[in-house]
């Protein structure tokens, strides 16, 4: 769907000393876009203590408040919902507002709330985003944009709008006025806003939110770790798994396995390690799989002695599916595209299919240590 008849058409900028940003960015996608008018539904901001006071009074200010001047002037704009709700404070790691950013500590929490509001604005499929860059302070701009990247869907833009001289960061400007108006330089010269040039420079990037581990698409991670965990995506693969310590890591990410899961991937990496990888549920060692299950839960657990019971025959076609199954849900969950070395691979038709783990057995570290 395009973005401009999405139901839910969000515009989203980061703003500091100079609130002017939001409506010359709203005039530029509104009035005199380039492309297809992009007229959003609701608007957001987010900023600091100073620069929400700012805002507050250089825009929503009942005398004389620009963003409503905005909409006066042209009414094809409609109504967006744009009040004191959607100024989004940032603040600081002991929950306070932060009046401005200035310390290595005070970017990393505008870089946590950044990618917490961009998580959460992209989370309805029926909403489309378009943010800018052009306010705020650059390390602002920075983290947006790299928010943007690793969240962003294809019905989303990134931009920057560019005002020409001298109506750039003028005091006084905030949008060409349907009727034009004289204003004044410092240096007491007199200049006609008939003559602004305000362009959108649409900015492309590289979409990053396909196979990203859902917990960051949810919002539940820090800047930081999204960019780890993205980077991790990036590194050679290699497994771990620690039997009594009941740890798995995939590279240097901690996966969490219920035990039988675990079991189940360690049975796996044992395979691949004895040069057994290949297997389908009539040549899989069930013996094999429950020494290790054992050693995860302990031979006088309640789920061993079932799984006994159910496997006293040998593998079981619906166990060993399931499991699968699972695991690779497991995976895909925590890791996203990342899991894709760890996965299960496939080969052979059926009903003689045969999985295998991907991975090379220089690759496995499998620390399993029996107790008989």
């Amino acid at each position: 769907m395009p973005a401009h008849i999405h139901p839910r058409r969000i515009l989203l900028a980061v703003t500091g000393m100079s609130p002017q940003i939001l409506t010359e960015t709203l005039y530029a996608l509104a009035v005199q876009p380039s492309h297809t008018a992009f007229l959003p539904t609701e608007i957001h901001m987010l900023t600091t203590t100073e620069g929400a006071r700012l805002a507050r009074t250089a825009l929503l200010h009942p005398d004389g408040g620009q963003f409503y001047a905005l909409l006066a002037n042209y009414p094809q704009l409609g109504r967006p919902a744009f009040d004191d709700s959607h100024i989004h404070i940032i603040h600081d790691a002991n929950g306070q507002p932060l009046p401005d950013i200035r310390t290595p500590a005070d970017n990393a929490c505008a870089a946590d709330a950044i990618t917490a509001l961009m998580a959460e604005l992209t989370r309805d499929p029926q909403a489309t985003l378009h943010v800018s860059i052009a306010g705020g302070r650059k390390t602002m701009g920075f983290y947006l944009g790299y928010a943007f990247s690793l969240f962003a869907r294809p019905q989303d833009e990134l931009s920057h709008v560019l005002v020409s001289s001298p109506f750039e960061n003028h005091p006084d400007f905030f949008f060409p006025p349907a009727t034009p108006r004289r204003l004044s330089t410092r240096n007491g010269q007199h200049i006609d806003t008939a003559d602004v040039v305000i362009t959108l420079a649409r900015i492309p990037v590289v979409r990053l939110r396909h196979g990203q581990p859902q917990a960051l698409l949810d919002g539940n991670a820090s800047f930081n770790e999204t960019v780890t965990a993205i980077q991790q995506s990036l590194a050679p693969p290699h497994l771990r798994i620690d039997i009594q310590a009941k740890r798995v890591d995939c590279s240097s990410t901690p996966v969490r396995l219920a035990p039988a899961l675990l079991a189940w991937f360690a049975w796996w990496a044992q395979q691949c390690l004895n040069g057994r990888g290949l297997q389908n549920w009539r040549t899989a060692n069930a013996q094999e799989f429950l020494a290790i299950y054992r050693n995860v839960v302990g031979r006088d657990a309640e789920a061993y002695e079932k799984t006994c019971r159910r496997l006293r025959d040998g593998m079981e076609k619906e166990f060993f599916e399931q499991n699968n199954s699972k695991l690779e849900r497991a995976l895909k969950e925590q890791l996203g595209l990342a899991a894709t070395p760890y996965l299960l691979a496939t080969s052979g038709k059926r009903p003689h299919t045969m999985r295998s783990l991907s991975l090379q057995p220089q690759a496995i570290e499998l620390d399993w240590r029996a107790t008989g």
